[in-house]
């Protein structure tokens, strides 16, 4: 497969999912019946959850700074804003093309070099994935005896743990082949393996490691705190659990990462978290889509405007 086609499915396989999703959905629940919550819905409550997004992407623009510090760059907050912002409008049209977008105003605003900015942005992105381990783990610790029942009905309990014996004896065999084996394959393998660890590790090797993390935590806690807090504007949703709003959050975070910000696909995934808890599948959809459409309109917004202004801030303050 040429690099050509690569790319081309990179950006079909994203918007023919969404597109997909969104026609089951609305197959399944009417638009109509999702309008009346955002008529009788609290704004205020949203409104806080958006501010909740907001200082999460101005946190991730602070600590930026930090992995470039090391590098010998000072990293003017404004550009890094407008990067981050800029980043998350241009992941709505072809998903992980933000990252690269957010590295070159970098090389061309700050004259960091593509390949050093582009690295520590991947360095940010290990860091979040262990959070968002993390916040799993939690997850399954919070609600363990839940989860059990969810499994025991859905699969013999039995089967299950010969499963994932099986799996784990694959695993254990996989990683001492790839240990000892010589080919391209396993190379690629435990090259790949030990610049995530490299990267991981490089994190408590800063100066300011302690703020770095201190940073990445109050990220994610915004991130779960803005989706708790907007679930108070729907009175259908009161009294839920925070092993709900986890199990949700965390069904359509990965959305946001397979498709085109979660277009369509981040609803769905809430409300089938939701239902899970008992939640009935109208206010469960209209929760996701209230979600999502109040995080995009606010990205929206500020990464139109830090499309303009970015070019304009440089003219006014040049490095």
């Amino acid at each position: 497969m040429n690099s050509t086609t690569r790319k081309a499915l990179k950006l079909v396989i994203p918007l023919l999912l969404a597109a997909f999703f969104g026609w089951y959905t609305f197959s399944k629940i009417p638009v109509a019946t999702i309008i009346p919550f955002f008529k009788t819905a609290n704004y205020w409550w949203i409104a806080l959850g958006v501010f909740f997004g907001f200082l999460s992407h101005l946190s991730r623009a602070y600590r930026w700074k930090y992995l470039l510090q090391p590098m010998g760059y000072t990293l003017r907050l404004p550009n890094s804003i407008m990067a981050v912002f800029i980043t998350y409008l241009a992941n709505y049209g072809i998903p992980r093309s933000g990252e690269v977008l957010r590295a070159a105003v970098l090389t061309n605003y700050e004259d960091v070099p593509f390949e050093k900015s582009f690295g520590t942005i991947v360095a940010e992105r290990m860091a979040d994935l262990v959070v968002m381990i993390g916040i799993i783990g939690l997850t399954l610790i919070l609600e363990f005896d839940f989860i059990i029942e969810l499994l025991e009905k859905a699969f013999q309990l039995k089967k299950l743990l010969i499963g994932g014996a099986i799996s784990l004896v694959i695993l254990i065999s996989l990683f001492l082949f790839i240990r000892s084996s010589h080919s391209k394959f396993a190379l690629r393998i435990k090259t790949f393996l030990n610049g995530l660890i490299e990267g991981v590790l490089s994190i408590f090797k800063m100066k300011r490691k302690w703020a770095f993390i201190a940073h990445t935590l109050f990220i994610w806690g915004m991130y779960v705190l803005m989706f708790y807090t907007t679930t108070f504007a729907l009175p259908e949703l009161s009294g839920i659990t925070i092993g709900a709003v986890l199990i949700a959050f965390i069904a359509a975070s990965f959305t946001i990462a397979a498709t085109n910000g979660g277009i369509f696909v981040y609803p769905l995934a809430v409300m089938t978290a939701f239902e899970i808890f008992g939640i009935p599948e109208t206010p469960g959809l209209a929760f996701g889509w209230i979600m999502w459409s109040s995080q995009t309109i606010m990205i929206a917004i500020f990464g139109l405007l830090s499309f303009i202004y970015l070019p304009i801030y440089n003219r006014i303050n040049p490095k």
